[in-house]
């Protein structure tokens, strides 16, 4: 990419959309166009194409999704498939009609099927059963990946799919209801610390394995993609490494300085055993994470103390 194409990020106010224009920004791009949902409904056909057919974007980061943890996909799955159907279909094709030269299509590790040997290859997606608490979600992003695959095929466009692990930064949700791990501990640690609570209660046995990714080394990801992989295939991004939410636990309770307990509710569920990715495809190309989770955690809860008036 040039440093003065014009690259829209869709969906700029998100986790992922804001850290990648932080990075494009960052790495001296100029020329960035984003829209507010107010702005612009992407879930309109006529909205997007009138945007597309104005604006003429070269370079088009799809980051655009309704998104939200087991609860929230559990309870809302019609609003998850439609209107993430709706958005990669409008953004997908309006980028094809207006000749953008390529998109990048942010996806999901919940593409993956339930029990994919671990570490999971790009290649196990589409051979076996999904996670039924987020198939609605997981079933839209497969979509997406497919339509951009079957683009390039049909009408020789450059559209390709990322698949991150799970994120977590600066600007991350933080709502017990419908968060995240990662962002849910920091909350409830620094709930308990202010509250000068003796005991925090977590759900499961703290025995699953996750994988965790510092937002901002996704933005680097995939600008380095943008730049780098033309390949329909699609392409992992992560550290390659992980560990128990135990040990996760143990990690953001130093952090935050809680010095209270931790109690595990067993009889919580506990997901998935392990979610680790295989990144080697990444690594291949010259691409690394260079921010370790308790550097990333830190930098995270200082976001956190800073962004929702949270005293020390």
């Amino acid at each position: 990419m040039d440093k003065n194409a014009k690259i829209y990020i869709a969906g700029h106010r998100g986790l992922v959309g804001s850290a990648i224009v932080r990075e494009l920004q960052k790495n001296g791009y100029t020329n960035i166009i984003t829209k507010s949902h107010s702005e612009l409904d992407l879930k309109s056909q006529i909205e997007t194409e009138k945007f597309f057919s104005i604006e003429k974007p070269e370079y088009v980061f799809l980051a655009a999704a309704k998104v939200g943890g087991i609860l929230a996909n559990n309870i809302y799955p019609a609003d998850f498939i439609r209107d993430n159907l709706m958005i990669e279909t409008n953004v997908i094709d309006s980028a094809y009609k207006n000749k953008v030269k390529k998109l990048l299509f942010l996806g999901s590790s919940c593409v993956y099927p339930k029990s994919a040997p671990q570490p999971i290859k790009e290649e196990y997606l589409l051979t076996g059963e999904l996670e039924p608490t987020n198939k609605a979600y997981a079933l839209a992003k497969i979509a997406g990946i497919v339509m951009c695959q079957s683009y390039n095929k049909q009408y020789g466009v450059n559209f390709i799919s990322v698949m991150p692990t799970n994120l977590y930064g600066e600007g991350d949700n933080f709502d017990l209801e419908n968060s995240h791990v990662l962002p849910a501990m920091i909350r409830k640690f620094d709930d308990a610390k202010k509250n000068n609570a003796k005991e925090i209660v977590l759900w499961g046995t703290g025995k699953p394995k996750r994988e965790f990714l510092y937002v901002d080394d996704l933005a680097s990801a995939c600008i380095f993609l943008m730049n780098n992989y033309d390949n329909s295939e699609i392409i992992n991004i992560g550290t390659g490494e992980d560990l128990s939410i135990l040990e996760l636990a143990n990690m953001v309770k130093e952090i935050t300085e809680y010095e209270g307990n931790i109690i595990w509710d067993s009889s919580k569920p506990d997901g998935t055993p392990r979610k680790l990715l295989d990144v080697s495809k990444i690594k291949s190309l010259g691409w690394k994470h260079s921010i370790n989770l308790k550097e990333g955690i830190k930098r995270t809860y200082e976001w956190y103390k800073t962004n929702r008036g949270v005293n020390q």
